[in-house]
């Protein structure tokens, strides 16, 4: 059953089919060689099932606001408020980079997003200011990844739906691994201009300190709206997302103007055309996920990899390791969607916290957003920066060695992802 299925997979990815036909087709193969004694109308009411849960109308409100801040000002305001106080510091413009992407991620939610709306500024700045190509672009895709971690992130709205997991719980676990590798980034940047001996920009006045964080305290309610509404239990997540669009609307088409009202309409377009494919990956990873699970391919894989004496640290490795591989072939989406269910009984098995395991998937699915060969971000930032495939990589080894600690740290001090939860909902 398992050389059917890799086969027909193999096959349709050879021949250049999307990944959601691949999956159906692998579950519909299953069905009619070893199941032909029930009805395929299954596969149909799975993929139905799969995005019926409420928690997923979030995702295309989160994308739509994310598409209007991206063609807005929201970018801008926040990477002269970072720039401000941090740009006078030895490798400031990096570590710039490293914190706007941190909070644009706090913004939007998006990896692509945050590589597009700060590619473009940033990328320039750091060629004129004396780093490499090579550095500057992977910096900008490497801190992009950070969105996936930091609240709203929609890899977390996935996996709480297939986990049964508290989105909410999710969002606030989030924040202390996306700072970790914030942190961890900004050290980086410091020692590499260190290293480059690039010189250090002018300290800016008080002044013009505080009139970027004018500028930019609209733009940081985002946050406050997402985190401190789920915190305070104003807001569901799916609410949250809603209150952040209508923010984004009013932020950007009635106060700062930027965007046009006929625009809104192309925007939306672009937002459906991205929750269609994520919807329709969802819905056949449901039934593929459903497919393998009556078949028993989860347990058998198990056994054979994880036994009952393994200590939480063995489990947590193995899963991170899991994740890892599979996001670097197949959009994380599909790696949630299918490995969750095979991971799950093994985690409550061994009392471990979902959270902690969904804290750890998420940071595993931003690593593969932009790990050869096939992240999302790579041909995002393809695409924005015009270079080709190798320059897009080649300087992407340092920030996933630092990504690498990172899941180290969070598996060898669980509490770094658990405090904010544990303060917020206990």
């Amino acid at each position: 059953m398992l050389t059917l299925i890799f086969s027909v997979m193999v096959v349709l990815l050879l021949l250049g089919f999307p990944m959601m036909v691949p999956l159906i087709a692998a579950a519909l193969a299953v069905f009619i060689v070893h199941f032909s004694f029930m009805d395929p109308s299954i596969l149909i009411q799975q993929m139905i099932g799969g995005v019926k849960p409420p928690v997923l109308i979030a995702v295309p409100m989160f994308i739509f606001a994310a598409d209007i801040m991206t063609r807005g000002h929201t970018a801008n305001r926040l990477l002269d408020m970072v720039m401000s106080f941090v740009g006078h510091v030895r490798g400031g413009l990096p570590i710039t980079t490293a914190v706007s992407c941190t909070l644009f991620g706090a913004v939007s939610g998006s990896t692509q997003a945050t590589v597009v709306a700060m590619g473009g500024p940033l990328r320039p700045k750091l060629l004129e200011a004396g780093y490499k190509d090579s550095f500057a672009i992977a910096l900008i895709v490497s801190s992009a990844d950070i969105a996936l971690l930091i609240p709203p992130s929609i890899g977390m709205i996935i996996y709480g739906v297939v986990s049964g997991t508290s989105v909410g719980e999710l969002f606030i676990a989030g924040i202390g691994p996306g700072l970790l590798v914030m942190a961890l980034f900004s050290g980086y940047c410091y020692v590499a201009a260190r290293w480059q001996d690039i010189p250090r920009r002018p300290r800016e006045r008080w002044r013009a300190r505080w009139q970027a964080m004018r500028k930019a305290a609209l733009p940081m309610g985002f946050p406050v709206i997402i985190i401190g509404g789920i915190y305070s239990g104003m807001f569901s997540p799916t609410e949250a997302a809603a209150m952040s669009v209508l923010y984004a609307l009013i932020l950007e088409l009635v106060i700062f103007r930027a965007v046009k009202v006929r625009e809104i309409g192309r925007i939306a377009l672009s937002t459906g055309l991205i929750t269609s494919v994520v919807f329709v990956l969802v819905a056949a990873g449901t039934a593929f996920s459903w497919t393998i699970s009556f078949a028993q391919i989860p347990q058998t894989l198990v056994g054979h990899f994880l036994t009952a004496d393994m200590s939480q640290y063995h489990i947590l490795i193995i899963i991170s390791v899991a994740f890892f591989i599979g996001c670097m072939f197949v959009d994380p989406i599909v790696v949630i969607l299918i490995l969750t269910p095979i991971f799950q009984p093994v985690v409550q098995h061994a009392g471990i916290d979902p959270v902690l395991v969904g804290t750890l998937v998420t940071l595993q699915a931003a690593i593969g957003s932009a790990t050869p060969p096939f992240g999302c971000d790579i041909f995002t930032a393809m695409a924005v920066f015009r270079r080709p495939y190798v320059d897009i990589i080649r300087g992407t080894p340092p920030f996933f060695v630092l990504l690498f600690i990172a899941t180290v740290l969070i598996i060898v001090f669980p509490q770094i992802a658990l405090f904010l939860r544990d303060v917020a909902f206990h």
